[in-house]
């Protein structure tokens, strides 16, 4: 038999199970294997099928409707039309990623360097996936901003997640930081990129991500925007991500890992999250509020849309920051579109929020 990339992908989630659910359902992805079928779809029968509950990232996240392919004419937009959405790849010392980048129409004749937020997706989710739930493309048209979708692969983690809760891949210059930093700047040579407005941002998996990406490398990201994540270097393993995912009392170890803010950040994050307990929010603007006064609104909506309460937050150093709670709202995107996956259309709408904030805090060199 040949050993396909896909058979060798299903021997790795087969240790996996093995390791945290049993050898019963090890052997079921085996057996799976062996008769042809893929990986991803053992991992559907495995996460979504066997578990009572919501699946516990860093493997999966909770199960949602199949998102239905998406293109932009199918959303009455012709962004994609009008710009660029290409494939590209980066390799380093620590593997390759392929990334999706967004260039808004005539971006090679603006007189101006143009903005770049770097948006890191979700477990189960990818580039096309992630930018039809955010739908950050067809404001990048609008405001003139080049948007750049890393992609982790299921051979890198079964379930798609980046790796934030592995010690490899939580310091600079090392591992999947290094990959996206590396595409970071990859782009940033080959177009016309303000250096000084490059921002980071990302959602569940890819928020944690983030959150390590704007503590390890402030000198290259002007601001991050982290929805439904986790704060840097909160766990160093997987029962130390679960712990932390589920809210449980940080150790003494990973409080004191925890960055002083060097950068501006806005962050998201639903009350009836119940993948990630919103006190990792709260984690992540720690630092924000204990030297100067922290002044905050309650937000009402229209009849139908979930409120919120956002504070706004200054650390002693003067770097701002915005905490958005969403009153009622699950482990999803706010705003989002109902073209991709984990998306909450009556929410406040995080990636207009999120770009207003960036286009607000350029670098402060």
């Amino acid at each position: 038999m040949k050993l396909n990339e896909g058979f060798l992908n299903s021997m790795q989630e087969a240790m996996t199970v093995l390791r945290t659910r049993g050898p019963a359902e090890a052997t079921e992805v085996i057996q799976r294997a062996l008769r042809g079928e893929t990986a991803g779809a053992a991992n559907e029968t495995v996460w979504h099928d066997k578990l009572p509950g919501p699946i516990p990232f860093p493997f999966a996240e909770a199960k949602t409707k199949e998102a239905a392919p998406y293109t932009a004419r199918d959303a009455g937009i012709d962004v994609e039309d009008r710009g660029h959405f290409g494939t590209h790849a980066y390799s380093n010392a620590a593997g390759s990623r392929q990334y999706r980048l967004y260039v808004p129409a005539g971006a090679a004749g603006e007189p101006l360097p143009l903005p770049l937020i770097v948006m890191l997706h979700g477990c189960t989710q990818d580039a096309d996936d992630f930018a039809a739930g955010t739908q950050m493309n067809a404001l990048a048209e609008s405001h003139r901003c080049l948007v750049a979708y890393p992609v982790q692969p299921r051979r890198a983690n079964p379930s798609k997640c980046w790796n934030w809760f592995k010690p490899d891949d939580q310091h600079r210059e090392r591992g999947e930081p290094s990959l996206i930093a590396g595409i970071t700047r990859e782009i940033i040579a080959a177009h016309n990129v303000d250096s000084a407005r490059v921002y980071v941002a990302g959602m569940s998996a890819g928020g944690a991500m983030a959150a390590i990406m704007i503590a390890e490398y402030p000198e290259l990201y002007a601001a991050a925007g982290i929805h439904s994540g986790l704060a840097a270097r909160c766990a160093q393993d997987v029962p130390s991500a679960l712990a932390a995912m589920k809210g449980g009392k940080r150790s003494k170890a990973q409080r004191a890992s925890t960055d002083a803010p060097q950068r501006p950040v806005i962050v998201f994050h639903g009350d009836a999250d119940a993948t990630v307990h919103i006190s990792n929010a709260m984690h992540i603007v720690n630092g924000f509020d204990v030297q100067v006064d922290v002044g905050s609104e309650a937000r009402r909506t229209d009849a139908g849309r979930r409120g919120c309460t956002v504070a706004r937050l200054v650390s002693g150093d003067g770097i701002d920051a915005e905490l958005w709670t969403i009153h009622g709202a699950a482990h999803a995107w706010a705003g989002g579109n109902a073209g991709g996956s984990y998306t909450d259309p009556a929410g406040p709408d995080a990636s207009a929020e999120m770009l207003r904030f960036f286009l607000e805090h350029p670098q402060r060199r």
